[in-house]
């Protein structure tokens, strides 16, 4: 297959391959049925998170910024429909940012939804401590409840933390957030790493209960190289963080056939992560991550 660029990928999806069944017809996952020609993704427990949760999250932040994305430019009800074939595929974690805009699309998907039964992950926008026009953080996760849809967040992460020093520069939010979790408002926190002193400083940090990190075989869009962001992630593991893999697919610079299936096989089978959020903007596409994701599973 020759190498198609991100915006035919978008456009054409890809043809969705035959699913490896493990589900009986009439099968229900988080209040939707699983037909019984679906792949159904199974669960993993992230880490010392204390959160069990899909092995692939809905990501709602491709070409993300200024309060949209790629896929909330699919508008409210392709969005809706999106998020729900999701579901219908054992896809219960639904993966979003205040930056992207996405909260109120997902606050619409889910309102058919058991709560108790999804995992939702949202990311603040931080600003190092004394900076003008910071809002109350109590403020800001009113707002992003509101617009989502819930009484609480499973995760709640730091946003595209670019510096070593974070753990001295964002305390502000670090205790707010600390103080979120011991009231119910979030189950854990920790960040999205977008540089390898970011990340290095994730991995052994005590407040950190997850983190979000780009990771590829093609070193794409990355923290660092993969041997080198893999050996973080190792540390991290081992010190019980939970770990969500992102950029799987380079930010969609990397998605002809064979390089899915290694992007893929990769990230499932050789990468230090527990999970990724895969942002996919068509059930085509869709079914045939997930049905790749689950055959790297079990092979």
């Amino acid at each position: 297959m020759e190498q198609m660029n991100r915006r035919e990928f978008i456009r054409t999806g890809v043809s969705g391959l035959v699913g490896l069944s493990i589900a009986g017809a009439g099968v229900m996952n988080a209040g939707c049925t699983l037909p019984a020609d679906r792949t159904l993704v199974d669960r993993v427990k992230l880490g010392n998170s204390g959160l069990t949760v899909s092995r692939i999250a809905m990501g709602t932040g491709s070409v993300g910024g200024n309060k949209n994305s790629n896929q909330t430019r699919l508008g409210m009800d392709n969005f809706v429909k999106l998020a729900h074939h999701a579901c219908e595929q054992g896809i219960r974690f639904y993966d979003m940012a205040d930056s992207y805009g996405s909260m109120p699309f997902v606050g619409e998907a889910i309102k058919s939804l058991p709560r108790e039964k999804l995992t939702l992950l949202s990311k603040i926008w931080t600003q190092e401590n004394g900076s003008d026009g910071i809002l109350p953080v109590e403020q800001e996760l009113d707002r992003f409840r509101k617009e989502a849809n819930t009484d609480y967040f499973d995760i709640l992460l730091m946003h595209c933390l670019m510096d070593g020093s974070w753990a001295q520069t964002r305390t502000y939010y670090m205790d707010a957030l600390a103080k979120a979790k011991q009231d119910g408002i979030v189950k854990a926190v920790g960040i999205s790493s977008h540089h390898i002193d970011a990340l290095n400083e994730a991995a052994t940090n005590p407040w950190v209960d997850v983190i979000m990190v780009r990771i590829n075989p093609f070193g794409s869009k990355m923290d660092g190289s993969p041997d080198e962001v893999n050996a973080i992630l190792e540390k991290a593991k081992q010190n019980g963080k939970g770990i969500i893999a992102m950029k799987v697919f380079g930010e969609g610079t990397h998605v002809s056939d064979p390089e899915r299936e290694q992007s893929i096989r990769y990230v499932v089978r050789e990468a230090n992560v527990h999970c990724m959020t895969l942002g996919l903007e068509s059930e085509s596409q869709m079914d045939d991550a997930i049905t790749r994701v689950m055959r790297a599973v079990k092979s």
